[in-house]
C-alpha cells in the first residue's frame, strides 16, 4: 500500500506491475483493488496454487506462462515498458523497505523490552526494514539453506548470486539479495543463518500442532532456527512469522 500511495494520479491511471512468487503479489493486488488501480502480477510457473488463486481473487491479472524465478523481473519490466505501468519491486525499493519496517515498529511498541528479533530473509526488504526500525535491538535473518544467498553475502561482504534454489520456502527463492537491502543488513543485522528443508517442515508442523497457527515454510524460518538451536539467543525474543499460504500437500511428506 505504501508504494502505491506514493504514485501520482497519472501513474495510478496507467496501473502497476509487480513480480513475486505470492506474498508481495497478494499485497500489491489487494492494495490495487482498494485504490482502484489496475494491477498485473508476474508469477513464476510452479508458484503455490493458493497464492495464485488469492492474487487473482483480488482482481489482478496474473502472468505465468514461460516465467521462471530468474525471468520474472525481466518479464515484469517488459510489460511496464509496453504499457506504461509503474513497477512495484518485491524488495529492492525504499518504499517497500519503509513499509515493511512498520513491522519492527509494532514489535517495539507492543514489547519495549524485546532484545532480539528474528526475521525471515528472501530478498531482504522485510529484514532491512525491521533492522532500521528496531534501532539498538539485535536483529537476525534466517534463510532456507538451499537458497542461502543472503547468508553467503553476509559472510563474504558482497552480494552473492545463486541459481534458482530448490526449497519448500517458495517466498525465499530469490537469486540475490537487493542492493539497498544488503547495505542496511550489513550495517544493522547481527547475523544471518540458514536451516534445511526438513527442519523447516518440522517447524511448520510444530506451529500447526502446538500453536494452532497455519503458516507457510517461509514464515516458519525463524521458528525453525530457534527449535533447531541454529540461533541460541538469551533474553526476550520476537520471531516474525510472515506468510500463511501453506501448500497442505507438504504435510504429507
Amino acid at each position: 500500500m505504501n508504494a502505491l500511495l506514493q504514485l501520482t494520479d497519472e501513474q495510478r491511471k496507467r496501473g502497476v506491475v509487480a513480480f513475486s512468487s505470492g506474498n508481495h503479489a497478494q499485497g500489491v493486488a489487494l492494495a490495487s483493488k482498494l485504490l482502484g488501480v489496475r494491477a498485473t502480477i508476474v508469477m513464476p510457473e510452479g508458484s503455490v496454487a493458493s497464492k495464485v488463486a488469492a492474487t487473482k481473487a483480488y482482481g489482478a491479472e496474473v502472468v505465468m506462462s514461460g516465467v521462471t524465478a530468474a525471468t520474472r523481473d525481466t518479464v515484469a519490466r517488459e510489460i511496464a515498458d509496453r504499457t506504461g505501468a509503474s513497477v512495484v519491486p518485491p524488495f529492492d525499493d525504499e518504499r517497500i523497505i519503509t513499509g515493511q519496517g512498520t513491522v519492527g515498529l509494532e514489535i517495539i511498541e507492543e514489547w519495549p523490552d524485546v532484545e532480539n528479533i528474528i526475521v525471515p530473509l528472501g530478498g531482504g526488504g522485510l529484514l532491512a526494514g525491521i533492522a532500521v526500525a528496531a534501532g539498538a535491538k539485535k536483529v537476525f535473518g534466517v534463510e532456507p539453506r538451499a537458497g542461502n544467498d543472503g547468508e553467503q553475502s553476509f559472510r563474504s561482504g558482497r552480494i552473492v548470486t545463486i541459481e534458482p534454489p530448490k526449497t519448500i520456502a517458495d517466498g525465499a527463492r530469490t537469486l540475490a539479495i537487493g542492493q539497498r537491502n544488503f547495505a542496511i543488513i550489513r550495517e544493522r543485522v547481527r547475523d544471518v543463518v540458514s536451516v534445511d528443508d526438513d527442519t523447516l517442515l518440522d517447524a511448520v508442523k510444530f506451529a500447526m500442532y502446538r500453536t494452532k497457527l497455519v503458516i507457510e515454510p517461509t514464515g516458519a524460518l525463524g521458528i525453525a532456527a530457534v527449535l533447531s538451536r541454529t540461533l541460541k539467543l538469551s533474553g526476550p525474543t520476537a520471531i516474525v512469522i510472515s506468510g500463511g499460504n501453506l501448500d497442505f500437500s507438504l504435510l504429507c511428506k
